[in-house]
């Protein structure tokens, strides 16, 4: 009997060993998201915000290879506020994407110059990865028909276009070096004036200053390179230089915000906001603790010339400073303030102080569907005319094949910058826009997006100005092709889906 007892309690020890090893192991493991890291599940399954296969999380005796990175300040930010469990003896390194101007962000962060969208936006674009290094590549074109009233409209067929690749090339694991190159054919498709835009005006054509039109982007609008260094933990720096390139001023510029990436037009405040996106002379240098960052730079004031295949010459005449701040995945805050000197060659005695605030919100609702919105704030305080205001609202809510947007703007313009008669060039008249459109995919996910879309936009005005624009209600109709790189989830959830 004794020995039968024996017998049983044996095999129940072993029975509860296996157990507890199975369970230790099961409990051991973890899985993440390639796009989300913040995302960390006990057992296998899709991501909660796009859908994708979870891929296990790496142990922390294996070495990370070329593209397993620990996590950025930011990421370990949101794996503990997602209840991550770091007592496991778990490293959360996993496959990262990282920004090609600071090694310690993550791509999906990265927008225009230096500039900062929410953690959770998703990517547009093509990733090649060559060995160590990342290649990504971005871009759109608007094929389409204009057709806008009032006697200082037009109508017209055109097509807004730009390209961007972007590449790192890691020194080490705290080191990277980071270069980019962005191009836009509106020389040949927009022509010197532009595309017709009522109430849009900045920069000149034959000497003569734009009114009522968007004046076209230079061929080379940035070529830029950057140097990152992990300093710690929390804390990185970077220095950015371009030529052409975009300072620290003004929020992302709007084909960058995914509010606005979807809309073929500028808003009409973009000389408030981030007109110096293409700059020929930057140098800016910034520091970065978990995910706060202030940094400065000094760059040409004076706006491209007419000849938009040129490289124009370097001033570094003018100066700016920005903060930014993105204290959840899905929010990205700046504020930023730039002396700019002599914007315009038509008036090269012109002295500009600009002061801009924005706020982006970025929601990921489920696979295939996302919300983003933006607000802009941009003040201009110019020699001779004082201050004037612009205020951006905009939102972008893409399902599936479908997208719908919006946009709302009021910028106050001085009769000077309209081109208007000498009696009202002083005067501060304050214009509106009010845009909605609508895209729905032909193509969708299969690497390429080739969407069917059209706007409609009604314009406000003071009763003061129907003698330029007559008694009409301002307003324009758009029916265009938009074509882009699909979104890069979909070649990720390939990525996991090999892992596997």
């Amino acid at each position: 009997m004794k020995r039968q007892i024996s017998i049983l309690i044996v095999a129940a020890s072993l029975g509860a060993s296996v157990a507890i090893a199975q369970q230790t192991e099961h409990e051991k493991q973890k899985y993440t998201c390639v796009m989300h890291p913040e995302v960390v599940m006990d057992h296998p399954g899709k991501c909660t915000k796009c859908g994708m296969t979870l891929v296990p999380l790496k142990p922390k005796s294996k070495r990370p290879t070329s593209n397993v990175q620990r996590p950025t300040p930011n990421e370990a930010d949101m794996q503990h506020m997602h209840g991550s469990d770091h007592q496991h003896g778990m490293s959360m390194e996993h496959m990262s994407m990282q920004s090609s101007v600071n090694i310690a962000d993550q791509m999906s962060r990265e927008s225009s110059g230096t500039a900062w969208v929410p953690d959770s936006t998703p990517m547009y674009g093509k990733m090649f990865m060559l060995g160590d290094d990342m290649l990504m590549l971005h871009g759109g074109i608007f094929p389409r028909y204009t057709n806008v009233s009032t006697r200082r409209g037009d109508d017209r067929i055109d097509a807004p276009n730009w390209i961007m690749a972007m590449y790192s090339h890691p020194f080490s694991e705290s080191t990277q070096l980071g270069a980019r190159l962005m191009m836009s054919l509106d020389p040949l498709t927009e022509g010197g004036r532009g595309y017709p835009l009522l109430f849009q005006s900045g920069e000149s054509w034959h000497g003569q200053p734009l009114h009522d039109r968007q004046h076209p982007h230079d061929l080379f609008d940035e070529i830029s390179i950057s140097l990152s260094q992990n300093l710690g933990p929390d804390l990185s720096s970077y220095i950015y230089v371009g030529y052409p390139g975009e300072p620290a001023l003004g929020p992302p510029t709007f084909m960058h915000r995914l509010s606005a990436m979807d809309n073929p037009d500028a808003p009409l405040g973009h000389h408030w906001q981030d007109s110096t996106h293409i700059t020929f002379g930057v140098a800016t240098a910034g520091l970065q603790w978990r995910n706060v960052k202030i940094e400065g730079s000094v760059f040409t004031g004076r706006e491209p010339d007419e000849d938009r295949y040129d490289f124009d010459q370097p001033r570094f005449d003018s100066f700016s400073g920005r903060v930014s701040w993105n204290p959840t995945p899905d929010l990205a805050l700046q504020f930023s303030h730039g002396y700019i000197k002599s914007p315009e060659a038509l008036e090269p005695d012109t002295k500009r102080h600009r002061t801009t605030a924005s706020l982006i919100y970025n929601r990921p609702l489920a696979k295939e569907s996302n919300w983003s919105n933006s607000f802009v704030w941009g003040q201009n305080h110019d020699t001779g005319e004082g201050k004037t205001q612009s205020f951006l609202l905009e939102s972008n809510y893409q399902h599936g094949r479908s997208t719908v947007y919006a946009r709302w703007e009021r910028v106050e313009k001085s009769g000077h910058e309209l081109v208007l008669a000498r009696a009202d060039e002083e005067k501060i008249f304050p214009v509106s826009a009010y845009t909605i459109g609508y895209i729905r995919d032909l193509s969708h996910g299969n690497g390429i997006d080739i969407g069917l879309g059209g706007q409609f936009t009604i314009n406000d005005r003071p009763d003061s100005l129907d003698r330029y624009y007559g008694e009409n209600l301002g307003y324009t109709f758009e029916f265009f092709l938009r074509i882009r790189p699909s979104q890069h989830v979909h070649l990720a959830t390939q990525q996991a889906e090999e892992i596997k």
